[in-house]
This record gives structure tokens, sequence and C-alpha cells, in this order.
């Protein structure tokens, strides 16, 4: 008889406590190295915890809802085991015959209806127009590539039924709410009767039924309201369902944990915004031709990419931009960890690329992207976003021709960027038409005065307009 060995939660960083959101097996699973057995959701991320060899589950010691912590029992496994710990004392159970896989229940379709309401796609903050900027396709790919595991032998479509159970992911239950499509009337097609992405569009392209959304229900009493600082009036209760249809949407976990961190570095920071356009014509020029030169190596430059290797320079240069207050000192870092804003499903996500100063455009354009796409796929690991010395947020991508950012504490500076634009620039003889790049540097005055910041940015500006001073 084999004997039993324990798979515990790896180690997750310095979360504790973090909620199970996914049971991915059950007894008398089979899986092989590398396959996911649960889903956690961090703070601000969700991630796979994997099986680290082949085995059979024997029991599982989790379900959704339940907090683990790093080296909590997730499952036991007999066969070729499940890891580094111990095996269990008791010895695993006689072989029974297996019954027919079901899909693993996940949740009961009722439940749907308590599911939060559909969120609007998020619109991206990649670089600026024309071309520029975080490309979503990659990502997106990435994306789906690595949350959709396709069994290898062919699948077999296990329809859920209306009011059975349903087998799902959180990226196929989030476009199935978005696409108003009732999962119990998907027929799985990935491992063990998942339902897919790509078996939730089929369903949309095909006619399935889309849920039917219940009324919401009129609130009896106003929610509770957030308390007021004092000497403020309190903030008005107002019973919405009084004067109309109301929906009530409950916020994504990144919105709840972000919401304070903004409250606060909004109130206790003096922001001020300097505002500037950088002619970014020969840049432009400059960012396509390295692309049309790397074509063939996969990797494609942005102008986020490009902006973060300019800002690494012009920090260099005014080092109280790249600083923290400590009290009544001033830490004045001599690294250059950089954060680029990411808009992902839940929310919005800031990666830091390490050292930007010392590395190469297209190392930087490389894990731009590859940080990118772990940020839509809830992957970033809470290394992968600490450190940070200043921040590049884009709107490029989709609009705009200035914003106010607020700063990421307890950096003392961000830099926004909207879309550009061709304008007519005046040459001292005639209008030339220009490609100009709108820039928003919000700064701590406690830290940084006006004459400072407007300098900062007409370096910036000048660095955008010349691509050799890069290499200064």
């Amino acid at each position: 008889m084999a004997a039993l060995t324990e798979v515990r939660v790896p180690d997750i960083g310095d979360f504790d406590h973090v909620p199970v959101i996914e049971v991915l097996v059950k007894p008398g699973d089979t899986v092989a190295p590398d396959d996911p057995l649960i889903v956690l959701e961090s703070d601000k991320a969700t991630m796979e915890v994997p099986a680290p060899s082949a085995g059979t589950v024997a029991e599982v010691r989790v379900k959704a809802g339940d907090q683990v912590s790093q080296g909590d029992v997730i499952c036991t496994f007999s066969g070729d085991g499940g890891g580094d710990a111990p095996a269990a004392e008791e010895p695993a159970p006689p072989a029974q015959p297996q019954p027919e896989p079901e899909p693993e229940v996940i949740e009961e379709a009722p439940a749907r209806d308590r599911e939060p309401a559909p969120e609007p796609e998020p619109a991206e903050h990649g670089g600026a127009e024309p071309d520029v900027g975080v490309e979503r396709d990659p990502a997106r790919a990435g994306r789906e590539a690595a949350e959709e595991r396709i069994a290898p032998a062919p699948p077999v479509a296990q329809p859920a039924g209306p009011g059975g159970m349903i087998y799902a992911g959180p990226g196929a239950r989030r476009l199935a709410r978005e696409l108003g499509i009732d999962l119990t009337a998907v027929s799985g097609t990935g491992h063990k009767g998942r339902v897919t992405k790509e078996d939730v569009q089929a369903a949309a392209s095909g006619g399935a039924r889309p849920a039917t959304a219940a009324p919401a229900a009129a609130p009896t009493a106003p929610a509770a309201a957030p308390a007021s600082p004092e000497g403020l009036p309190g903030w008005p209760q107002v019973d919405f369902a009084s004067f109309g249809p109301v929906e009530v949407q409950e916020l994504t976990r990144i919105q709840r944990l972000s919401g304070p961190a903004l409250t606060r570095n909004w109130v206790m920071i003096p922001h001020v915004t300097q505002h500037d356009d950088a002619d970014i014509t020969e840049l432009e020029a400059f960012r396509k031709e390295v692309n049309a030169r790397y074509a063939d190596q996969g990797v494609k430059l942005t102008m986020v990419s490009l902006l973060l290797k300019a800002c690494a320079g012009v920090l260099r240069q005014f080092p109280a931009f790249n600083s923290s207050l400590d009290g009544g000192n001033l830490v004045v870092k001599r690294y250059f960890h950089l954060g680029f804003a990411v808009d992902t499903p839940g929310g919005l996500m800031v990666p830091v690329i390490r050292d930007v100063d010392s590395k190469g455009l297209l190392e930087i354009a490389r894990e731009l992207v590859e940080l990118s796409t772990a940020a839509r796929d809830g992957k970033l690991t809470r290394e992968q976003m600490q450190g940070g010395t200043f921040t590049v947020s884009s709107l490029g991508g989709i609009g705009g021709t200035a914003f106010t950012p607020i700063i990421n504490a307890p950096e003392v500076a961000i830099l926004g960027v909207s879309r550009s634009a061709m304008q007519p620039v005046w040459d001292g003889e005639a209008f030339q038409p220009r490609l100009m790049l709108p820039l928003s540097l919000s700064y701590d005055h406690r830290v940084i005065d006006g004459a400072a910041a407007a300098r900062f940015i007409t370096r910036l500006s000048e660095t955008l307009a010349d691509p050799r001073r890069m290499l200064l």
C-alpha cells in the first residue's frame, strides 16, 4: 500500500490567511507535475498552487472560501507523492473503482445571482498613439494560454444543465457575465469538462440563452456611509432605489484595497501638476525603425519603454524626484526602479522594472511585456510590485490631453502621459506638422518646488525630442 504524502501551501511571500477561491481537484483525480490544485487570491493577484509531482489525490483538505497560509495542508497524494513534506502516518485506503469523472463542484448555479454585476472592460494603459504603449494582443494571448489548460485527450463536452453545477475558472465566469451568458447552458470542452473562455464565446455566437438578470432588490435602508474627517459634514446617505431602478455592484478586491491608499495619498500629499508637450516626431520614427529591424525576434518597442528609459536618465540628473520623505529626512535613492501602470480586469496594478538606467531598450521592452501579461493574468508576485522609485502612467492608448495622476507613496512624483497628436508647430518661418505628446508631472510640493518641476519636465521633453540624449 502506497504511503500518503501531504501537499502544503508553498512560500507565497509575505501574504497570510489568503482566501481559496477555487479548488481544482477532488479525491481520485490523477495529476501531473505542475497541474493546478487550488487558486488563491492575494491582496492584488490570483495565483495557482501547482502539484509538485505526479500522483493521485487521496484527500482534499481545503474548500473554496477557506483561508490558508504557508505550510497549510492542501491535500494528500498517494502514488508518486506530492512534494517535500514528510509522509502522513496513516496508510493509503484500499484502491476502489473510480466512478466516471464528473465536473468538479465549484459552486451551484444559483450562486451566480450573487456574483458581482459585470464590470466594464477596462481600457488599456498603453503608450501614446500611434501604435505605442503596451500592445494588448500579446498580453491577451499570454493570459488565455495560461488560463486555459487543455487535457491531452480529445475534449468531451459536459453540459452542466440548467440548475446544475458549474466548473469554470474566474476568466470564463467574468466573460460570461460580460456577454450575458448562462454558464449552466454552456458545454465545457476543457480539462474534465471545465468551461473555457472559448466555450463561452462559442455559446455567445451560437445563440446560447442569456442569463436572466434578477431585478435588483431595493435596499431596506441606506448603506453604511464612510466616516468623514473631523470637522467635515457627514457623508450623505441616500436611498437611491426610491428614485428609480438601481444595480448594486461589488467593488473588486483591488479597488477595495487600493481605495484607502489612494485617499491617503491624495489627502496627505500636497499635489501639484506641471504640464508640457514633447515633440516625439523623431522618437516615433526611431521606434518604428527598431521594430522593423527586430521584427523577427518577436520584440516590439513601445512608447512606454522609451518613456521609462528617458525618465531614468532625467531622474539621474534630478535626484530629488527619485527620493522619499522619511520624517524630517529625504531619502535619495541611487537606484532607478521604475513602475508603470497596467490596466487589468480587476483594477489598476503597478509592476516595477528594476535598474532601468542600466538596461537596454530591447531588454526593457521584453520585461515590460512579461510584467504586463503577469499583471493581467493576476500572477504578479509581491516582489514585482515593490521597490519603485518613480511611476509612469500612460493613457495614450485611450485618449485625452492631460490629467492629474495621484502620486504612488512613498514616491514623490509620477508622470502621466496622454494621447499624442499631430499639431502645427511654428519653426520660425512656417508651421510644420509635428507629433506632440502631452506630459503631466504630479509632484510632492513638500519636496519639489515649481521651478524644479518645470526644469525636470523640460529636460524630459528635450530627451524625448532627440533620442540620442538617452545615450548620454
